[in-house]
């Protein structure tokens, strides 16, 4: 694997396990891949972050702010993302409707979604044991005749909302966030055409951003310098990669930052 002098700045250095730091593509949002860069490089790898895409809130948004008008009509308001809670949240804070939230029956996708609600005193009634949105209904208990709020990403899956109303309840969808193209660095498109040793991605929109943004840029995504192996966070991840043409070397369990630098970490040594 290559050498490479693209480690993050301002993170302290540690001792490689392997015989070089191996390139790992990082194609979450900025504002979002730092706890993902810090564990990479604890590991011994070289992260490389290129923002494949960036969130961008929905505004004005009245859809929102009605519902956060009236959380009491709900019986279960339910969070996806950590985004979602970070968006929602400053809204309300605007609208003086936190109270709403924190008094709400809330479920949360992810441990991650979990510790954002709670850190803005908001106590998650359920957290499923596996971080999709299908794992969710479970906890949900009886859904005939429920109303239940799902703040969420605009190009979010429609796996959910159709459960919820197979099911007998009502799901109001409203975005309350947008994905749209992120801007690598040059430094980060230079180590792309160098060539990486890893590619992950996140989420399905970093997958099918990711492709879109390198076509444009007269890269083959499907061939790139250094043949990268691909890792997914979890399934979802990993089916839209596949459908994009990828073969995914593997599937980060847990689905979390920590999960797939631990997944990260066997396969170098696999590698190796």
């Amino acid at each position: 694997m290559r050498k490479t002098n693209q480690v993050a700045p301002a993170l302290r250095k540690v001792k490689s396990p392997f015989d070089s730091n191996p390139q790992v593509l990082v194609t979450r949002p900025r504002e979002q891949a730092t706890e993902l860069v810090a564990l990479l490089h604890e590991h011994g790898f070289a992260p490389v972050r290129f923002p494949a895409i960036a969130i961008r809130p929905i505004a004005p948004n009245p859809a929102l702010d009605a519902a956060l008008e009236r959380l009491a009509d709900y019986d279960w308001v339910v969070f996806t993302s950590v985004n979602g809670v970070r968006i929602a949240w400053e809204r309300a804070l605007q609208l003086d409707k936190t109270a709403g939230l924190q008094t709400a029956q809330v479920a949360a996708i992810g441990p991650k979604t979990a510790a954002a609600l709670r850190h803005r005193g908001v106590s998650p009634a359920f957290v499923p044991a596996e971080y999709v949105a299908e794992a969710i209904l479970p906890g949900l208990g009886d859904l005939r005749g429920r109303r239940v709020l799902l703040l969420r990403a605009a190009q979010a899956r429609q796996a959910l909302p159709q459960y919820i109303r197979r099911a007998g309840g009502q799901a109001d969808e409203i975005p309350v966030y947008e994905t749209v193209p992120g801007q690598p660095s040059p430094s980060a498109w230079s180590a792309l055409r160098r060539g990486v040793d890893y590619l992950t991605f996140t989420s399905p929109s970093t997958a099918r951003y990711f492709v879109d943004l390198v076509r444009r840029a007269d890269l083959d995504p499907l061939d790139l310098p250094g043949a990268p192996r691909v890792v997914c966070i979890g399934p979802i991840t990993a089916a839209a990669a596949r459908q994009l043409g990828f073969v995914v070397a593997a599937v980060a369990r847990p689905y979390t930052a920590e999960g797939l630098a631990d997944t990260l970490v066997r396969l170098a040594t696999s590698d190796t």
